[in-house]
């Protein structure tokens, strides 16, 4: 249900809704796909997320699980792996807009290693945000509640260290290294093209820092 909502509205937003319709920029680009999608992913994650711990708590069945031959982490591991397979799979069909968009194209066509590199980027943020996901699930046994904390947490990483950057009391060279500590930076830095490994040990400490962070959390349960 959640894949088809994705679809739907990135759907709805490209190519019907006027004022984000691709097909009326009189040339062949995805940019505004890719400024959505995270905005989108912001939402679905975390309702992918917030049963993947919360109502194992809930129903009792994270007692059982602790009774088979399996550590937090792996535990952990196998419901990161298996949100972030649906939030793939989810993102596998918009590859249809590029191939509608290049085909459509009168010129020289789409951007593509611009657009690789956005599609990498966007797997980047999703993984981070499966990560957020996991561990605010693991705080509680109300889903919803970890839906909303989730959503905050997406959205603060996302672009609240942007929005601190603009801060005017920040603007004397501080505002820079702020809004680097964000995913946007980096989401942006990526989607030009070009794989920076600072770009990727950023996202992959992210991960790292909230996977850890729940395994300690379930540790104390």
């Amino acid at each position: 249900m959640a894949i088809m909502v994705f679809l739907l509205l990135n759907g709805l937003l490209l190519f019907v809704f006027p004022d984000t319709n691709i097909l009326d920029y009189g040339y062949a680009t995805l940019d505004k796909f890719f400024e959505l999608a995270p905005i989108i992913l912001l939402l679905l994650i975390p309702a992918i997320t917030m049963r993947s711990l919360s109502d194992e708590f809930r129903t009792g069945t994270f007692e059982i699980l602790q009774t088979k031959p399996l550590t937090s982490r792996q535990i952990i591991g196998g419901k990161y792996f298996a949100s972030l397979i649906v939030v793939i799979i989810a993102l596998l069909p918009t590859l249809i807009y590029f191939i509608s968009v290049q085909q459509l194209s009168a010129q020289a066509g789409i951007d593509v290693g611009a657009t690789i590199g956005s599609y990498i980027g966007l797997l980047f943020l999703a993984a981070v945000f499966v990560a957020i996901g996991i561990c605010c699930s693991s705080f509680t046994n109300n889903a919803v509640v970890a839906f909303i904390a989730a959503a905050f947490f997406c959205f603060l990483v996302y672009s609240g260290f942007t929005a601190i950057s603009h801060i005017p009391t920040f603007a004397a060279g501080a505002d820079y290294y702020i809004e680097m500590l964000g995913i946007d930076f980096h989401y942006r830095s990526i989607s030009r093209g070009v794989v920076d490994t600072r770009d990727v040990i950023y996202f992959l400490s992210i991960i790292f820092f909230f996977l850890i962070f729940t395994n300690r959390n379930l540790a104390k349960r």
